[in-house]
């Protein structure tokens, strides 16, 4: 079987990528939401929304987790970033509990 390349477009917005340190999810049944934000209080700005599938979400998972690991084998364990203080008004909320 031989594999097909494709040819990506791209223009230099693109390929320069924007700063997230925010990220925000919801989902539906057939899809999630990521909203990834910048955020510098008192201001911040929406600078992407990706929507994907239920199944696409989660090999960007496994695609994630396989990166970290080898990114970890290279250059050492990252730790996990602690979290905001609340009364800053922003960061990662722990929903389920």
């Amino acid at each position: 079987m031989t594999q097909k390349q494709i040819q990506i477009k791209a223009d230099t917005k693109e390929i320069q990528g924007v700063y997230s340190n925010l990220l925000e999810i919801k989902h539906t049944q057939e899809e999630f939401c990521l909203d990834f934000f910048n955020l510098f209080p008192p201001v911040g700005a929406l600078v992407s929304r990706i929507i994907v599938s239920p199944g696409h979400l989660k090999r960007m998972i496994r695609a994630f987790q396989d990166n970290l690991k080898k990114y970890e084998q290279r250059f050492g364990t990252v730790q996990e970033a602690k979290a905001p203080h609340k009364e800053e008004g922003f960061g990662f909320e722990d929903r389920g509990k």
